[in-house]
């Protein structure tokens, strides 16, 4: 019989925290929880991504229900380090909390996915079913590893899907696409004091990232569960020197989609909106550097309402049940899925915790989720 003890799970979340898989490196964390299921008989699989990035797969039991678990290995930068009370990459207790880059989003829950999968197999508790760990790369930026998943198949056979993203008091099972573009303009360089000999790049990206933004910003279509479409210009560089024109502007923003306005609507119309500007003598140019379509499942599967029923239990929360303008791997895995299929985002962590300084999980909530992912697995299982 295994049961992991709290110094047990405490020591593995160390670990794992330990390593800097900040948008990259994830394959230490791979080769960490492929080494850990190895010592208790578990077969894994690196699903390789790109030359030095994986995802990591792994069953446990056969036949159905085919229940799907995920969970990135990717955290965000810790951004300036001497602004936190304590080093970012070493697990840290203080107050009842576990402070560390990637605590929150989303360690915790990957470890308890894992643990919980080892202690199954061990005691032989899972009578029917398969349980599949997909630990993604690259979530933070990109969505690749989960892209790369839904590609080769790993899905096709999958019943339920939860994510183990933080959210605690709050099942997520319906979330907001998300979607990046890079709009570029070329003009021609020039003496400032000379601007008609060149083509200022910078005015007419301006004019159309203001057009773009009233158009999307503006529209008045809405999801009843996650609400209006968003878009935001987040980086805006251009030109070299105070007294040159610039012959290249560039701006990258971020669109998150619902679906009644979804990501191919919102590309063709900046598309559209690019063949305009360039009609009139501008030459702009439209990059999509990344496209997460939204999420929109059922809130009343058996799963939800059975999670629903364990967390009050274990964590003593009313737990509700609501839609999310964040994205989550999910937008990968779910592609082909109808709205009936059963997802859930669940996990140990605060949302609003997540890339922050001092980023942290509750040390009980933690513990707790352990104990909530088997009893979810096995009565899912039934």
């Amino acid at each position: 019989m295994k049961h992991f003890t709290e110094e047990e799970k405490m020591k593995i979340l160390s670990d794992i925290i330990a390593i800097k898989s900040v948008n990259e490196n994830e394959i230490e964390v791979a080769n960490y929880i492929k080494d850990l299921f190895a010592a208790y008989g578990i077969e894994s699989k690196m699903v390789p991504v790109t030359d030095t990035r994986v995802n990591l797969v792994a069953d446990i039991g056969s036949g159905s229900p085919v229940i799907g678990v995920s969970g990135h290995m990717d955290v965000v930068s810790p951004g300036d380090e001497s602004k936190w009370t304590s080093d970012p990459f070493t697990l840290t207790e203080r107050d009842g909390k576990l402070y560390g880059r990637g605590t929150d989003d989303m360690k915790a829950g990957l470890v308890n996915l894992a643990l919980v999968m080892i202690e199954l197999k061990e005691n032989n508790e899972l009578k029917n079913g398969t349980v599949r760990l997909m630990a993604t790369t690259g979530e933070e930026v990109g969505g690749a590893g989960s892209k790369k998943l839904h590609e080769e198949g790993y899905m096709d056979d999958v019943d339920y899907l939860w994510v183990a993203e933080p959210s605690p008091d709050t099942i997520i099972y319906s979330h907001k696409g998300s979607l990046n573009l890079r709009i570029t303009s070329i003009g021609e360089a020039a003496h400032s004091s000379m601007p008609e000999q060149g083509y200022n790049a910078i005015n007419p990206l301006m004019k159309y990232l203001l057009e773009a933004d009233e158009k999307l910003n503006g529209d008045d279509r809405k999801n009843e569960v996650l609400g209006e479409l968003v878009m935001s210009t987040t980086i805006f560089n251009a030109g070299n020197q105070v007294n040159s024109v610039p012959e290249t502007a560039a701006a990258e923003l971020n669109v998150r989609t619902i679906p009644e306005f979804d990501n191919d609507e919102v590309i063709d119309l900046f598309n559209k909106t690019a063949d305009k500007f360039n009609k009139a003598g501008a030459h702009i140019d439209v990059e999509v550097t990344m496209s997460l379509p939204s999420v929109f499942a059922s809130k009343h599967s058996k799963m939800v309402h059975l999670a629903q029923e364990i967390g009050k239990k274990h964590l003593g929360l009313e737990v509700s049940v609501k839609g999310s303008p964040g994205v989550t791997d999910a937008s990968n895995l779910l592609r082909g899925k109808d709205d009936t299929f059963p997802f859930m985002m669940f996990g140990p962590g605060e949302t609003k915790m997540a890339h922050k300084i001092d980023e942290y999980v509750y040390k009980d909530y933690y513990f707790a989720f352990f104990d909530i992912y088997k009893e979810l697995i096995l009565g899912l299982s039934k």
